[in-house]
């Protein structure tokens, strides 16, 4: 199953840990499980015809905002949830199933939907992370005929085909898709959504908490890195408008300002970090110019 890059049984300590990695709103956190539980209990109950839960959650954001690795962690949480039952994760590659030969393209997404997927999940609940769905079943009114070839078009068509058949004779899978361009994601597939939540930039709490966190993780081998927590306001405000990712790194790899810091974290300053900060945020503004 090459368009499977990872399978687990759940739930997983990785992806229980992925789910408290990403700072979110507790509020956003329970409303994500609660809506990927009530998707299992609808369509375990009600046909299609009379309750239209297609099992997809749809997570939409900029790059680096922690979309898949939030999915990864949910998967885990839902399992926990669904008590006593063997619970199985798979992830799919999407760009696996592009493919330069006429008619292949449509033909791989077709048998995911309706022989790898069930195959896997071989009537247990199963989780499974579509990461970057855009490129799965990209919106057809953007695509000219010219630039992308009917093939192209038809991924699209058997996506949804798959997707319906999917939703009527597996009703123990869950699909969890990601998306860094929702404008990009066909419409037809966006409305057969159950739910989609934007997941933004971290606010000023979860950013302290990000920033904390790199920190303690650093003095556990540099121990003179926890006296920046004393700075920590000041780094929240300077990194307002960083996605986690970014900020992440941009506390990691602020003692890379010199050999000597590089060498030694213990001599990691304050003005070293603000002045990371600052480039971070300057290349993510010329970036989103372009």
């Amino acid at each position: 199953m090459e368009t499977i890059v990872e399978q687990l049984d759940l739930p997983s300590p990785e992806l229980a840990a992925a789910w408290n990695a990403i700072k979110i709103p507790g509020t956003v956190r329970e409303r994500l499980l609660a809506q990927s539980v009530l998707a299992f209990q609808l369509r375990q109950k009600f046909s299609f015809e009379v309750i239209p839960v297609h099992g997809l959650i749809l997570l939409s954001g900029r790059p680096g905002t922690g979309k898949t690795t939030l999915a990864r962690g949910l998967a885990s949480k839902v399992s926990s949830a669904l008590k006593g039952q063997k619970t199985k994760f798979a992830q799919i590659d999407p760009h696996s199933l592009t493919n330069s030969s006429l008619g292949r393209s449509q033909k791989e997404v077709t048998k995911l939907f309706q022989q790898v997927i069930p195959e896997y999940a071989d009537g247990n609940p199963c989780i499974v992370l579509l990461d970057e769905v855009e490129t799965l079943a990209p919106d057809r009114q953007r695509m000219s005929l010219e630039a992308n070839p009917v093939d192209a078009h038809r991924a699209t068509d058997a996506a949804l085909a798959g997707l319906d058949l999917l939703t009527r004779k597996h009703r123990n899978v869950l699909l969890v898709a990601t998306t860094n361009f929702p404008k990009a994601v066909d419409r037809a597939l966006m409305s057969r959504a159950d739910w989609i939540e934007n997941i933004g930039e971290p606010g000023p709490e979860a950013r302290t908490e990000i920033i904390n966190e790199v920190l303690e993780q650093l003095a556990t081998v540099w121990p003179h890195v926890v006296d920046l927590k004393r700075h920590v306001s000041s780094f929240t405000a300077a990194s307002e408008g960083l996605d986690g990712r970014r900020l992440r790194k941009a506390i990691a790899t602020a003692a890379g300002i010199s050999v000597e810091t590089a060498s030694d974290l213990n001599k990691l300053k304050k003005e070293h970090v603000l002045a990371t900060l600052k480039t971070f945020l300057q290349t993510q503004v010329t970036e989103e110019a372009a």
